[in-house]
């Protein structure tokens, strides 16, 4: 994440999106949803994995004082979104290698660390979306008629293979196990390899 938010602010650009790379991400509907923002305003965007702030340790280098904060943090898992306005203001605790330091003082991951800074140490806050999903959840609930307006999408895995998004397409399970190909044809179904079919077909198996 340090080298990511680096690079970041090298490039210039207006956000910062992380996503893990077992997600699918529409980009699409990820552009809809931060048309909707001001990337100079401090926006924090994405899906808490938890039902509560998480309270965390903070140790402070040198003086060894040792207090409590709580705060709210996106995971990573669903991926997630920060404006440059918010991210140029996080420089303090995250570029150059800060970032590092940071996580260390909350001995927390990277995604905590990225709510740490924003909400415990600069007091903006975590705006939740819906439209981030991650394995940690119930995958199936999602309605087939908004698969393609979500943001992001995840999989169980080995350990929960059944937990996937319930679409139908001109794949099987066995051919499309994460269903990430069946989403991505009713995306783009001009895609040289996916069968013909129409958005119609969205549907549960």
């Amino acid at each position: 994440m340090s080298v990511e938010y680096d690079k970041f602010i090298e490039s210039g650009r207006k956000w910062f999106c992380h996503v893990d790379d077992d997600n699918y991400v529409n980009p699409k509907g990820l552009l809809q949803l931060l048309s909707t923002f001001s990337p100079s305003q401090d926006i924090y965007l994405g899906r808490p994995s938890l039902d509560h702030p998480i309270e965390a340790t903070e140790r402070i280098q040198g003086g060894g004082t040792v207090t409590t904060v709580k705060f709210w943090f996106a995971t990573g898992g669903a991926g997630f979104c920060l404006s440059r306005g918010l991210a140029l203001k996080m420089s303090p605790w995250a570029s150059l290698g800060g970032f590092m330091s940071t996580a260390e003082r909350v001995r927390l991951p990277d995604d905590c660390t990225v709510g740490y800074i924003v909400e415990g140490l600069l007091g903006a806050r975590l705006l939740h979306s819906s439209l981030f999903h991650s394995h940690l959840e119930n995958l199936q609930k999602l309605s087939p008629d908004t698969l393609l307006q979500q943001v992001t999408l995840s999989y169980g895995g080995p350990e929960n293979p059944h937990n996937v998004v319930n679409v139908a397409g001109g794949f099987s399970l066995q051919q499309d196990p994460t269903r990430f190909k069946s989403i991505h044809c009713l995306l783009y179904p001009d895609t040289d390899w996916c069968p013909v079919q129409k958005q119609s077909d969205l549907a549960p198996r």
